[in-house]
């Protein structure tokens, strides 16, 4: 779900300026060579050598390849270029006839001199996945779907034009968290609901699951002496050229509340709009009612709902719970790793938010629509 997620966040951000075949400015001006990514396809297979010995100990696999490029300013032209495997399956790709590749191309004041495969290109399949995601919504949810896609245009919005932005810019990241998290909600549910007291009550509910996710995970946090560097990407992130300096700490808990987000919005706007459907039947219920009866749905949705935040972060690290499995360690020294420490904090930090949610929403929801002033 977070990777679905930010496979998405970043396609929206990049999607306006997106040219396969455009020149990158991080070279220096003083180089020549110009790179340039364009996508292209295998003509043809004119030769393959396998277990070749180029010395050092080392063997590889090797492709002669034909291939027309199919997008940019060199759209058309054919080229040759070898590929070569080395028995690593996260890097290595063998290539057949017809398949679509991402190139990367050189450039010497505006001519092609050479090129090679870099991967293969993928985003003809993600687009129409994401168009299928959008069809279904406009479809099934109608006018309500059509909400649905102009809120998740914000929250994309939001995360890319604000929090992450601002956070490359050494702000705090929990305060950046938070208010994303607040402004998301809001909007969210005021499209979504309007301006009426089951959008007001789902929104200070979210807020407060949100903070109470918050205290725990920097609580937790702070007293494990977590220290936000478990992570290979947040340990790149020391070495980027920009030369700034992140609180890592802060970015770990900012990303345990960005992703109890939509869970404990959820579960508000699920509380807040069974309770004000309640109250439009005719039912004239005091605070007292109106509050168990959102008790009574929120624990339908607890349990359910716990386990959406649980199994979207076992999905992500089901690799890492194989690694484990064949290490045979034993529980006292696994949990106390950082990067199990953390996933844990991750998972019942917004959990327990997404609980508390719960009686803050109903209370909330109770005291705004009760019918009977005196109770």
């Amino acid at each position: 779900m977070r990777k679905l997620f930010l496979i998405v966040l970043i396609l929206s951000m990049l999607f306006p300026s997106i040219v396969l075949a455009q020149e990158s400015q991080e070279y220096a001006q003083n180089e020549s060579i110009i790179p340039v990514y364009a996508k292209g396809q295998v003509l043809e297979i004119t030769n393959e050598e396998l277990g070749v010995d180029p010395g050092g100990g080392i063997t590889m696999d090797t492709q002669l390849l034909k291939i027309k490029i199919t997008s940019g300013p060199y759209k058309g032209e054919v080229f040759s270029t070898e590929n070569a495997t080395y028995g690593n399956l996260a890097y290595d790709i063998w290539l057949t006839r017809g398949d679509k590749v991402l190139l990367y191309l050189e450039t010497v004041d505006g001519e092609f001199v050479n090129g090679s495969v870099m991967d293969f290109a993928r985003d003809t399949y993600l687009y129409l996945l994401i168009a299928a995601f959008v069809i279904a919504l406009l479809v099934i949810g109608k006018i309500q779907g059509l909400k649905s896609v102009i809120t998740l245009s914000f929250t994309l919005l939001v995360i890319g034009k604000f929090l992450l932005p601002f956070l490359f810019k050494g702000y705090n990241p929990v305060i950046l968290a938070l208010l994303s998290g607040f402004i998301i909600a809001t909007v969210t549910f005021l499209i979504i609901g309007g301006l009426t007291k089951k959008s007001i009550a789902a929104i200070l509910g979210t807020t407060g699951g949100l903070l109470i996710a918050a205290a725990i995970s920097i609580t937790i946090g702070k007293l494990s002496n977590f220290r936000g560097l478990s992570a290979d990407d947040a340990q790149m992130l020391m070495y980027i050229p920009q030369d700034i300096q992140f609180d890592f700490q802060g970015l770990l808990f900012a990303g345990i509340m960005i992703g109890a987000l939509g869970a404990v919005m959820d579960v508000s706007i699920s509380i807040a709009s069974a309770m004000d459907e309640i109250k439009n039947i005719g039912n004239r219920l005091n605070f007292k009612e109106l509050f168990f009866s959102g008790m009574n749905i929120g624990k339908d949705i607890m349990g359910t709902m716990s386990n959406t935040l649980i199994l979207a972060y076992t999905g992500a690290s089901i690799p890492l719970l194989l690694l484990l499995m064949t290490s045979e360690q034993p529980l006292a020294k696994l949990i106390n790793m950082e990067f199990i420490a953390t996933e844990l904090v991750r998972a019942l930090s917004g959990s327990i938010g997404l609980i508390l949610a719960i009686p803050i929403t109903a209370l909330i929801a109770a005291l705004l629509m009760k019918t009977n002033p005196d109770n």
